[in-house]
């Protein structure tokens, strides 16, 4: 799976870009806000119809015109697809494979898969939930289309029902058609938590292992699916908390309000004592807590480290998350995804800026940096650099 070329047209700051990749390691540098990040949000929208960022159709047009036109042709399995994407301020997208006009997003997914990975996906453990639901439901999109098609019909019912809740206030007769909605919620709302689950399950048989490595064998990972529901059934739970839901006229319990546990249990070493920086700041904690002997390493009490992590903890597992992603990933599609990082390496230390530049060796990547010294420092292998300035690109190898 790999991407050959881009063409851009009254893109966000471009307004025509052309350029084609290598099959291997590909170089974006230049000032910030010049429009690096730019190139690697139309790819994504290449694969998946919306944009990392979560930017709407008509805040990617620029300002004098009312579409723009994204051109990406990729190759599958010897086979190439040419992906065009026509934005529009006042109206649906149109989408096209091999410039046959498609209905449905959906027919997209399968040509092309993408793994994103932002300086903001960093922070994905220490911010709220809807980021981490977030990360599930794109990466599930992009891999399982009934999952999408559940999600799509899910959030279409909440918006329904929300809608109603508010409406009730004023017209108590509609109150008979609620139980209409919550049949539906539960029905699609319970595919989409199974689904979740079955997913939170494949990452941990590949993350343990990743973040053991990581920390230098100081942690273990392990990810939890918390329901809002809690241990209630969603439909009992959504008969409890009715009127509640109608006194803040919105929907209190679903997966729309799920999240999702990341557990660390620090493991010490009989002869080693606990590096500060990779142990965070309850390293002490976790040394006078209960713990359990196990072979030559003694395990602490597990703690969530959504709130009692130190932002060294939250970010190194946030890495871990993401490398995951990307081994899940070739584990269920069977081929390599594409990479796309942006600015990443700026915002890691160096064992783990070595630790996923070795990591990505056999993926196709496109990399946006401010500078080269990173890569060269590392020695690293650049099939090709562009310089970006102002909304223009040079290629420079």
């Amino acid at each position: 799976m790999l991407i050959r070329s881009l063409k851009l047209k009254n893109y966000r700051n471009y307004d025509l870009l052309s350029i084609d990749f290598d099959s291997h390691t590909n170089i974006l540098y230049g000032d910030n806000a010049q429009g690096k990040t730019n190139i690697l949000e139309a790819l994504y929208l290449s694969g998946t119809t919306k944009s990392h960022r979560g930017t709407k159709d008509r805040d990617l047009i620029q300002f004098e015109h009312d579409e723009s036109h994204i051109e990406t042709v990729v190759e599958k399995n010897g086979v190439h697809f040419q992906i065009d994407l026509h934005l529009k301020k006042n109206s649906p997208k149109g989408i096209a494979i091999d410039k046959v006009p498609i209905k449905r997003a959906s027919e997209l997914f399968g040509i092309i898969h993408f793994v994103f990975f932002s300086p903001e996906d960093l922070n994905i453990i220490k911010d709220g939930p809807s980021g981490r639901r977030r990360f599930v439901d794109l990466e599930l999109s992009q891999l399982d289309k009934v999952y999408l098609s559940n999600l799509s019909n899910y959030n279409r019912i909440i918006n329904q029902r929300n809608s109603l809740l508010k409406n009730i206030y004023y017209q108590k007769n509609l109150m008979e058609t609620l139980d209409v909605w919550d049949i539906q919620l539960v029905e699609y709302g319970n595919k989409i938590i199974e689904r979740r689950k079955e997913f939170i399950d494949q990452v941990n048989e590949i993350i343990s292992e990743v973040h053991f490595r990581l920390t230098g064998g100081k942690e273990n990972l392990v990810i939890s699916y918390e329901q809002s529901n809690g241990n209630m059934t969603l439909e009992a739970a959504l008969k409890k908390n009715r009127e509640r839901d109608l006194r803040v006229k919105s929907t209190s319990v679903g997966p729309h309000r799920d999240d999702l546990c990341f557990s660390v249990t620090t493991c010490f070493a009989d002869n080693l004592n606990g590096d500060p920086e990779d142990l965070g700041d309850n390293s002490d904690q976790n040394q006078k807590s209960d713990s359990s002997v196990d072979g030559s390493y003694t395990v602490g009490k597990a703690i969530d480290i959504r709130r009692f992590g130190s932002q060294g903890q939250q970010r190194t597992a946030a890495l871990s998350l993401k490398l995951s992603e990307i081994e899940l990933v070739k584990e269920l599609i069977h081929d390599t995804p594409i990479l796309l990082l942006d600015d990443v390496l700026s915002e890691l230390d160096k064992n783990r800026q070595n630790y996923l530049l070795d990591s990505i060796h056999d993926i196709q990547t496109v990399i946006t940096c401010t500078g080269l010294d990173e890569f060269v420092n590392h020695r690293f292998s650049i099939n090709k650099v562009f310089h970006v300035k102002n909304g223009t690109i040079e290629d420079c190898q």
